[in-house]
């Protein structure tokens, strides 16, 4: 049954909800701060995306972190496109309308960091990530939503632990107030999963005090890694 607690997320998602229509608004609206980006950070440019042993540099400062966001990000909508593109046995049309919003809202993050740090640091951006979901039975719903779960809650604890690994200078502040309006949407997604999930339990990942948790890159990470077949190397990361 749709609750009314979503109703505003999914008309505003319900306006945008065809997947190119929704990519290029989304784009649109943070278009502005990716121009700040392109101009920001080319004194990066002349590190190597790729380590010695062969796997995927995030890089470091600013950039490193935008690859990390990324990163996750690639992972997310490689996810909800597989889910979209095979949807769960008896899935409902409501459903289906929830998880094709979210899968278009992934998308969007995804081509969004993809553009920005191509502009602000075309050597240091990296490749397109092979992922693992052999352990994701896409037939049953209980996987699925579980796994969706899974990501959406440590995606938001990824951005909450990133945002303090952020410069104060330069387009700092920029990137943090990016990074506020996209974990703002990865949890709302977390919210409504957790209810499709088990009723009235949209809010229960807070602590005492009513406040999501925040992870470092490398616990988040060494979770994500179980889907992700590329190896990562987040050592540049700041600290």
């Amino acid at each position: 049954m749709k609750k009314t607690i979503f109703s505003p997320p999914l008309e505003e998602a319900k306006a945008i909800s065809a997947y190119g229509r929704q990519r290029r608004n989304m784009l649109k609206f943070f278009g502005a701060s990716a121009a700040v980006i392109t101009i920001g950070s080319a004194c990066n440019r002349d590190n190597n995306p790729t380590t010695p042993s062969g796997g995927v540099n995030l890089g470091s400062g600013d950039v490193g972190i935008l690859n990390y966001a990324y990163a996750l990000e690639q992972l997310e909508a490689a996810f909800y496109e597989k889910v979209v593109a095979s949807p769960y046995s008896g899935i409902s049309a409501l459903e289906s309308e929830y998880l094709t919003d979210i899968r278009n809202h992934e998308v969007a993050h995804r081509e969004f960091f993809k553009a920005a740090i191509t502009g602000a640091a075309p050597t240091q951006i990296i490749p397109a990530l092979e992922v693992d979901f052999s352990s994701i039975d896409f037939a049953s719903r209980a996987s699925v939503l579980g796994t969706a779960k899974a990501f959406e809650d440590l995606g938001v604890t990824a951005y909450n632990g990133a945002g303090q690994l952020i410069s104060t200078t330069g387009n700092g502040p920029t990137y943090l107030t990016l990074a506020g309006k996209i974990v703002s949407v990865e949890a709302r997604h977390a919210a409504l999963i957790a209810d499709l999930i088990s009723n009235g339990s949209f809010a229960n990942t807070t602590d005492a005090n009513g406040l999501d948790t925040a992870n470092t890159p490398a616990t988040v990470l060494g979770i994500a890694g179980k889907y992700i077949k590329t190896k990562i190397d987040a050592s540049h990361l700041p600290s």
